[in-house]
Order: C-alpha cells, then sequence, then structure tokens
C-alpha cells in the first residue's frame, strides 16, 4: 500500500491539493465536514483531470487511476494511519487549532502535521499540540495543480527532520519548495496583500477605474492578472482575513484594510465564488 496523505478541507485549495498528491502516486484521504462538500471537491477534480485528458496530457486510464486513489470521508478518524496531513480549512485561527487539536489526539505520534495556511503563525498553530516539532507551513498557490510554488514555513520548533520530509514531499509533488521563517503573512502575502489593498484605495479614493488600475499593472509592470481581478480570484474574505493578520501581528497602520474591501465582505461580494467583487462574473 502507498503511502498515506491526509488532506483536510476539500474547497479549492484542498481538493487541489489532494489531486497533486493522488496524481504522485499517494493515497489521499479527504475529509471535509459534509458529503456535499467532498462531492464538489472530487467534482473539481474530476473536470481539472478531464482537461489534461482533452490536451491528451494523461490517458483516461490514469485519470480513473488517479481519482481512484483519493478516499473521501466526513470522519477525522480515517486520517489515523496518514503519514502527513494538510490543513486546507478556512483562514481562521480558532478554526484551525480547532483542527490540529484534533489530528493531534487522532494521528500517529510520528505524522507531520501541516497547514497551508497563507498567513497564519505556524508556531501558534505548533504550540496547540503535543508534538510543535512535527508542525509545518506547506502553502500551495491557487490552482494548486498548475502553480509550481510551496512555501515552507518553519515555527520556532519546528525540526529539521519534519523540514526535510516535507521539502521531499514537495519534491515528490512536482513543486518547488522556498523556505521562510514563521512571520505574519510569511513572504509571499506580507508582499502581496499591501499591493492588492493599495490598488483598493486607489479604486476608493477614484484615482482610476477598475480597469485602469487592472491594466496599468498588467501592462505596465507585466503581471499575469491585475491587482483587482487577482483580489476577486482570491476571495476578498480571504484577502481581508490577511490583512487583519498583518495588521495585529505588526500593529503598523501600513497594513490596515481598506474600508471599501471591507464594505464589499459586508455585503458578500466576495469576488469570483459569489458572482461579483470588484468585478461582475
Amino acid at each position: 500500500m502507498s503511502e498515506i496523505i491526509g488532506v483536510i478541507g476539500s474547497g479549492t485549495m484542498g481538493n487541489g491539493i489532494a489531486q497533486v498528491a493522488a496524481r504522485a502516486g499517494y493515497t489521499v484521504v479527504m475529509r471535509d465536514v459534509s458529503s456535499e462538500f467532498l462531492e464538489r471537491g472530487i467534482s473539481a477534480i474530476d473536470r481539472s483531470l478531464q482537461r489534461d485528458v482533452d490536451k491528451e496530457r494523461l490517458s483516461t486510464e490514469e485519470k480513473q487511476s488517479i481519482l481512484g486513489r483519493i478516499q473521501t470521508t466526513t470522519e477525522l478518524e480515517e486520517l489515523r494511519e496518514a503519514s502527513l496531513v494538510i490543513e486546507a480549512v478556512t483562514e481562521d485561527l480558532a478554526v484551525k487549532t480547532e483542527v490540529f487539536k484534533a489530528l493531534d489526539r487522532i494521528t500517529q505520534p510520528e505524522t507531520v502535521l501541516a497547514s497551508n495556511t497563507s498567513s497564519i503563525s505556524i508556531t501558534r498553530l505548533g504550540a496547540a499540540t503535543s508534538r510543535p516539532d512535527k508542525v509545518i507551513g506547506m502553502h500551495f498557490m491557487n490552482p494548486v495543480p498548475v502553480m509550481k510554488l510551496v512555501e515552507v514555513i518553519r515555527g520556532i520548533a519546528t525540526s529539521n527532520e519534519t523540514y526535510e520530509k516535507v521539502r521531499g514531499l514537495a519534491d515528490k509533488l512536482g513543486k518547488t519548495a522556498l523556505d521562510c521563517n514563521d512571520s505574519p503573512g510569511f513572504v509571499s502575502n506580507r508582499v502581496l496583500m499591501p499591493m492588492i489593498n493599495e490598488a483598493v484605495f486607489t479604486l476608493y479614493e477614484g484615482v482610476a477605474t477598475r480597469e485602469s488600475i487592472d491594466g496599468i499593472m498588467k501592462l505596465g509592470m507585466n503581471h499575469p492578472m491585475g491587482p483587482l481581478a487577482l483580489a476577486d480570484f482570491i476571495g476578498l474574505d480571504v484577502c481581508l482575513a490577511i490583512l487583519n493578520v498583518l495588521y495585529d501581528g505588526f500593529g503598523d497602520p501600513k497594513y490596515r484594510a481598506c474600508p471599501l474591501l471591507k464594505r464589499y465582505v459586508d455585503a458578500g461580494w466576495l469576488g469570483r465564488k459569489t458572482g461579483r467583487g470588484f468585478y461582475e462574473y
């Protein structure tokens, strides 16, 4: 039997991580709170793999065997035999802490517990367990099957052994692992979110239209996607949560979220996933 990778959460990031792990030959147990969410996650994986079949990058048989390596469950106990579990639930410290406490009770003592958090302290998540040396950040980029980067974040107590295991896994998944130490927003979002926030401020202050702001960044800075369209892709609620982590972590007013971003989140205009954000979908 192949090594088992656990994935907590079957949303955009969770199902993407499950897909790349199964494609790399691992047995995957993907857990979520409802079978409806799991069905949605498997459908997303099916569609993603089918695109590769259509482009002749994958055979129909290979697609079926990849899907066959993914088991779904609503029970955390089903992750008992996993050698490594990657958490990909909502970007909320309280929610993630509860997941890590539960995984600490359920999994084998040697199991590595990784978080796909985009901003939350790995040190704090590790401290919620009896194995902080085996807790680490594996921040995948969206969309997971396409993007090469995994930001690997060591908490204050993360051991070299845990770090080497996760680097090895990233290699097997066909990803490039780049390191950073535990700090609010790590590198990716500490640099990205203030840029997105500043773009929202320029819209809020009437400096330019959304099309101009995104067009200037795409044509002038060679960004593949403008910052407002990118915010819609990430989810405005996620952007706001990360900015709040940065603001709380550093106490620096430069990270304060633009009032327009807060207003859109209050309205439920969260971007692509709700059909409306800075653009309409």
